[in-house]
């Protein structure tokens, strides 16, 4: 997934020159605005936001005290590129909570590793899950409320394990660890082989996974996940266990109890232009939708489809 970095700056040389300097690199996506444009830029919660202060004609500590107090990019670091080289600018640009200032004119290899080292260490505070390498809460919610503050159609794919409780208690939890990153694998297999270049899968925790892509006739992605799931997951089972088809777990009263093999459970939400305000909405109908998937035996999806003010699914 590419990171998005927006550049204020009312002319293209600044631009010109990082898409050179990265131009090796696939996941970093140059967009350039100028400060009329502001408020569309903080709508699409960029990964990085760079000023260049001699593009600009606004007051340069305003703009980054604007961004700074937006709810949506209060994480969103921030480089100012300057000619002025007086101390105190520089102390009041870094009082606005600016975490760079980089003087002109630019030395390239300075301004690159700059930049990397940002969005490295915005990854690691946006708590990128350890076990898949997935993004974490943060960036799902950032997702979402970036794709209906614009005003998008998407679907988003809630999708978690069925049974898993019941493997861990039988084989451990390193081996419950190795089907999470096996479902991550499948997830991704899938929706990067998807039409669109805007799709997302992040790990919102354990076994629950979260995927959110432009195309809204999904019906194949969430087919092609469970296909690719439901034929490699066996490897993860014992061949007595595989072939009985479910494992015995003792309940509390030490009553063995019967529980068929791990399966994926895929509730799908369309979110159609206008259906929803918030992610809060969102998560009101995935909790429906995912609940009919999860009570449908073996590996399967749901798709949600009513539209505004319609009561069919």
């Amino acid at each position: 997934m590419a990171q998005e970095i927006y550049l204020i700056d009312d002319g293209n040389e600044l631009k010109n020159k990082l898409v050179q300097l990265f131009k090796a690199e696939k996941d970093y996506k140059f967009k350039k605005a100028k400060t009329t444009q502001i408020e569309n830029v903080l709508k699409n919660i960029p990964a990085l936001i760079i000023i260049n202060e001699d593009g600009i004609e606004d007051d340069i500590i305003k703009l980054c005290n604007e961004i700074r107090t937006n709810e949506d990019n209060s994480i969103t670091p921030i480089i100012v590129i300057s000619s002025n080289k007086e101390k105190q600018h520089r102390i009041e640009i870094l009082q606005a909570c600016v975490e760079h200032y980089i003087k002109a004119p630019i030395d390239e290899e300075y301004l690159y590793y700059t930049v990397k080292n940002v969005i490295r260490l915005l990854d690691t505070n946006r708590r990128v899950s350890p076990l898949t390498g997935l993004p974490g809460n943060v960036q799902i919610q950032a997702e979402m409320k970036k794709r209906l503050l614009n005003k998008e159609e998407f679907a988003i794919l809630y999708l978690d394990l069925d049974n898993f409780k019941a493997y861990n208690d039988v084989y451990g939890f390193l081996n419950g660890d190795e089907i999470i990153k096996f479902t991550a694998r499948c997830i991704l297999n899938h929706m990067h082989d998807a039409e669109g270049e805007d799709n997302f899968v992040g790990h919102i925790g354990g076994d629950d996974f979260v995927a959110i892509s432009p195309n809204i006739n999904c019906e194949e992605i969430c087919q092609n996940i469970i296909l690719e799931f439901d034929k490699g997951v066996v490897k993860y089972f014992n061949e007595e266990d595989v072939e009985k088809g479910y494992l015995e777990v003792p309940n509390r009263k030490c009553v063995l109890e019967q529980f068929p093999l791990t399966s994926i459970s895929i509730g799908v939400v369309i979110a159609d232009k206008g259906r929803f305000h918030n992610v809060l909405e969102i998560g009101e109908v995935a909790a429906q939708v995912k609940h009919m998937a999860k009570i449908t035996p073996g590996s399967s999806y749901i798709i949600d489809r009513r539209k505004i003010h319609s009561e069919e699914a």
